[in-house]
């Protein structure tokens, strides 16, 4: 029997938590490596992102979800379907709320209601990660603890800061108490099951968010339109259309003389490089597709549907 049909601890665990929470970073800080995108801004995850923690005797496949929120547009309603069918698909459920989020008591109570609905939907059991634990004040941790620990019969209910990798040890501990002993899904060689290029059109769109401080990053997407492996060279080609709503947006991304689009494509490459360890030839160019966040036949192109 080789290792790979040794029984392990084994099973899907979903990420699930509101926008910002820091859960493309906890995917991260598990892995050990970056593969979900992050920025400050919320809402950067649209996809549901497959990443695998393997060791000697255990295999956590884990899956980040886009945050839970209320959604009136097609995208944005795709984004939630994807995190509310996650809870029903998985052998245990992490879902990561912000402890350093202050809200005012009205607001809390209609937060505490929502997390309440999302919980009624689970069918696994779920770990409660109050993450960012080091921008709380100590004195207000337990009381957080205490209120959500009413809310649903939580496996655990962990404090953790994600950013840091402080708590990663012992999550992993609590999400073993969870899974069965079952096989390995995938080659213990294999991080995610992502494509090189559904992450290179990530990396795109993480670096028009870090460079664009508007509202423009959310009406954007990235399309690989080729991407191509040149052995003999040694390196790769992509050529990658950043698509936009509006003529006006378009302007913003390219920026003055061009500026704005080279910074996003330098540092988009140098990333993909890394991801890659070969060079890239990276050409990206900006277009024009009104409302494309409301064609569901676009968004299905997108592979959002």
């Amino acid at each position: 029997m080789n290792q790979t049909d040794t029984p392990v601890r084994s099973g899907m665990v979903a990420i699930v938590g509101p926008p910002n929470a820091g859960k493309s970073t906890l995917m991260n800080a598990l892995l050990g490596q970056k593969i979900s995108i992050v920025t400050p801004k919320p809402q950067t995850t649209r996809n549901r992102i497959l990443g695998v923690v393997n060791d000697e005797g255990y295999q956590i496949v884990l899956i980040d979800t886009p945050g839970l929120h209320k959604a009136d547009q097609p995208l944005n309603r795709e984004m939630v379907r994807i995190a509310l069918e996650s809870l029903s698909e998985v052998d245990a459920v992490l879902f990561l709320l912000d402890a350093s989020a202050s809200l005012p008591e009205k607001l809390q109570a209609e937060k505490d209601r929502e997390l309440s609905e999302y919980m009624a939907r689970l069918q696994a059991p779920a770990i409660l990660i109050l993450n960012k634990v080091d921008l709380l004040d100590k004195e207000k941790l337990l009381p957080l603890i205490e209120m959500y620990a009413r809310i649903h019969p939580f496996q655990a209910v962990l404090p953790m800061s994600a950013l840091h990798a402080d708590g990663t040890e012992r999550l992993i501990a609590e999400i073993l108490q969870i899974l069965p002993l079952g096989p390995r899904y995938y080659p213990d060689d294999i991080p995610t099951d992502a494509t090189e290029r559904f992450l290179a059109a990530e990396i795109i769109r993480e670096k028009i968010f870090l460079q664009i401080g508007q509202e423009v990053p959310y009406s954007s997407a990235v399309l690989i339109e080729s991407f191509k492996e040149e052995t003999e060279k040694g390196m790769v080609t992509i050529h990658a259309a950043i698509v936009v709503e509006r003529t006006s947006q378009k302007g913003i991304i390219i920026g003055k003389g061009g500026g704005t689009l080279k910074r996003i494509g330098t540092a988009a490459r140098r990333d993909i490089e890394k991801m890659m360890e070969q060079k890239v030839l990276l050409k990206l160019w900006v277009k024009v597709k009104k409302n494309w966040s409301q064609d569901e036949r676009f968004l299905k192109e997108l592979g959002y549907f």
